[in-house]
């Protein structure tokens, strides 16, 4: 199989999906889960974690000893100013290094919510964070509504992709609106990642299918009943359909169409009272 990488801000990845590191029953879990899907980014919840716990056993250990790139996110913001100073402060722990001549700056998922019942976006809020954070050298990831002008205007300011929501975080309900994902597509030239709502292997094939670069999941692994193995089937599922997409699908058509040429068939003996046969 010829190698296709995911490339965010230059950095080349070989596995497209993307997972969180919450909601396990416990670190030994959560380290199986995440080997078991291949991911090679995972996403840290910088104010749901004690960043300062690097105990034997603690999440900040299992990830200084792994070889995963840490995704910092912003995820319980509200506004804008609260997402860049929980960034910022990220940076100065070191867990968002700083940039360096070799790498490009430090890469985050922004979040900022709008509403705590659905746990959409705030669309204003953020926009303003990611230009704030472009301009101060963050690679920036934003968790946003599936609208394609905003995407497009995220794109705009610099964020180095763009995510999507497929349906409420944590829902499991799978893409609701699979059009405006192929509008965003067509709107936008930096990478696709669908975010929040995927429940099972099918919805990261489908979002795959779709075109989309990537896949960030958390719940629809760590919740289910045998976390390690749905984690092994997105692995499969996101390679799966990242080759369908690639192979290109047949048109739908909606009559039949024989899978076997038509031409030159072989006739039909005659059947019944006084046939001849050969």
């Amino acid at each position: 199989m010829v190698q296709d990488p995911l490339v965010l801000a230059g950095r080349t990845f070989e596995s497209r999906l993307i997972v969180g590191t919450g909601k396990y029953k416990d670190i030994a879990e959560t380290e199986r889960a995440i080997d078991a899907s291949g991911a090679e980014i995972v996403t840290v919840a910088l104010r749901r974690v004690d960043l300062g716990d690097r105990s034997s056993g603690s999440l900040m250990a299992l990830l200084a000893r792994k070889k995963w790139l840490v995704l910092p996110n912003t995820a319980g913001c509200h506004t804008a100013d609260e997402a860049v100073r929980t960034l910022r402060l990220a940076r100065e722990l070191g867990i968002a290094p700083p940039p360096t001549a070799a790498h490009t700056g430090p890469m985050v998922k922004l979040e900022v919510i709008g509403d705590a019942r659905t746990l959409y976006p705030d669309n204003e809020q953020t926009l303003a964070a990611a230009k704030l954070l472009v301009k101060e050298g963050f690679v920036v990831l934003p968790y946003c509504f599936d609208d394609p002008i905003l995407c497009k205007k995220l794109e705009d300011v610099g964020c180095a992709a763009v995510m999507p929501l497929a349906a409420p975080i944590g829902s499991g309900l799978g893409i609701r609106n699979p059009h405006t994902l192929r509008f965003i597509l067509e709107a936008v030239k930096v990478p696709v990642i669908v975010d929040a709502g995927v429940g099972t292997a099918s919805d990261v094939a489908f979002a795959m299918e779709l075109g989309a670069h990537g896949v960030l999941l958390n719940t629809g692994i760590a919740g289910a009943r045998e976390p390690l193995r749905m984690a092994a089937a997105m692995r499969d599922a996101c390679s799966a359909g990242r080759n369908a997409f690639l192979a290109g699908r047949i048109p739908r058509k909606l009559y039949a169409n024989a899978s076997s040429p038509t031409e030159g068939l072989i006739a039909t003996p005659p059947i019944g009272p006084g046939a001849q046969h050969p």
